[in-house]
C-alpha cells in the first residue's frame, strides 16, 4: 500500500532555512508536523532521515512522508462505477450522478461516492481516507473536487476560503425570472424546526448567489449560478427565497410533477492546483432528466 509523501528539490533561495520554517511556508501547519512526529510520519534529505532542525542545503532533496490514513469506522469501499473527469496524485474530479450520497448517513449508509472512492483508493493500493472539498447533496449532479489526502484538503480549503475554487451551476426554476441577470444576497440559517431545512433569516450566515438565465421555458427558467459563499442549500434557498424555487424540490416548494428530484447540476469547476501551481477548469453536461425536462417544456 503507497503512503502519501510531498517531495521538493532545495533552490539557492531556500537555502540556509530550517526544515521547520521551509515546510511552514509550504503550507504544513504546526500540528500536521506535530501528527508526522508521532503518527508514523517521517522527514527525509536526500534520503536521510532528519528533524524539523535540520538546516537545508542548494540542491538537496527533502522528501515528508506522511501517516498512514484510516477510513472511518464502518465504510466499506463498494464497486461503483466512477466518471472519473481528472485524476493526478493528490485530487481527483468526479461527474457525480443525481440520487448519490456524497458521505453515508443513517438514511443512506452506503451506495455513496465515498465508498465509491473508497474502493477505486483500494485499486491503487492507496492508504487515504475521504475527503470531498465540494460536497454535493445526495440529488444534485454534477463535478466534485477531491482531496486525495488530509493535507491537500487543508492546503484546497484554504484556497476555497480565499476564492480560488469557483463552481458554476445549472439549474431548472419554476416561473420566469424577468431580470436576465442579478444577484441575491441573503443570509441563510438552519430552519428552527428541522435538521435538514434552511432559511433566509437576518441572523443567519451571509450568503450570496450570482444568477444569469440561459434561456425562458414555458413555465420555467433555465438558469446559470455562481456561488459567492458556499452556505448548504444555498442554490435551493436562494432560489426559494425569491419565488422561483428549483423544479423538483419539494423541501423548498418545488414540485416533483415534471422531475423527480430538484434540477441543479454542478455544470463547472474551477480550481488553483495547490501542488501544480496552476489553474484547472473542467465542465460536464446536464444529465439526461434534465434535458428531458427542458425539451418537454421548451
Amino acid at each position: 500500500m503507497s503512503r502519501f509523501t510531498l517531495t521538493w528539490t532545495i533552490t539557492e533561495k531556500e537555502e540556509g532555512k530550517l526544515v521547520r520554517e521551509f515546510l511552514k511556508e509550504q503550507g504544513i501547519s504546526k500540528t500536521a508536523l506535530t501528527d508526522i512526529k508521532f503518527h508514523g510520519g517521517a522527514i527525509f534529505v536526500d534520503e536521510q532521515p532528519v528533524t524539523v532542525r535540520h538546516r537545508l542545503c542548494c540542491g538537496e532533496t527533502l522528501r515528508v512522508l506522511f501517516p498512514k490514513e484510516s477510513p472511518s469506522e464502518g465504510m466499506m469501499p463498494e464497486a461503483i462505477p466512477l466518471d472519473i473527469v481528472y485524476e493526478d496524485e493528490y485530487v481527483l474530479v468526479v461527474n457525480k450522478p443525481p440520487f448519490m450520497a456524497t458521505i453515508p448517513s443513517r438514511e443512506h449508509p452506503g451506495g455513496t461516492l465515498a465508498n465509491a472512492l473508497l474502493y477505486h483508493y483500494q485499486k491503487q493500493q492507496l492508504e487515504s481516507t475521504i475527503h470531498v472539498v465540494t460536497r454535493l447533496d445526495r440529488d444534485t449532479s454534477g463535478l466534485a473536487l477531491v482531496a486525495k489526502h488530509r493535507h491537500i484538503h487543508h492546503l484546497l480549503s484554504t484556497l476555497q476560503q480565499q476564492g480560488k475554487i469557483t463552481r458554476r451551476y445549472e439549474a431548472i426554476c419554476h416561473g420566469c425570472l424577468t431580470e436576465d441577470k442579478g444577484t441575491i444576497d441573503a443570509p441563510i440559517a438552519r430552519k428552527s424546526d428541522s435538521i435538514i431545512a434552511r432559511e433566509v433569516r437576518d441572523d443567519g450566515q451571509r450568503a450570496v448567489t450570482h444568477f444569469r438565465v440561459l434561456q425562458r421555458l414555458r413555465e420555467y427558467t433555465y438558469v446559470s449560478l455562481q456561488l459567492e459563499t458556499g452556505r448548504t442549500h444555498q442554490i435551493r434557498v436562494h432560489l426559494a427565497h425569491i419565488g422561483h424555487p428549483l423544479a423538483g424540490d419539494e423541501l423548498y416548494g418545488g414540485s416533483r410533477e415534471a422531475i423527480s428530484r430538484q434540477a441543479l447540476h454542478s455544470k463547472e469547476l474551477s480550481f488553483f492546483h495547490p501542488i501544480k501551481r496552476k489553474i484547472y477548469t473542467f465542465s460536464c453536461p446536464l444529465p439526461d432528466d434534465m434535458k428531458q425536462l427542458m425539451e418537454r417544456v421548451s
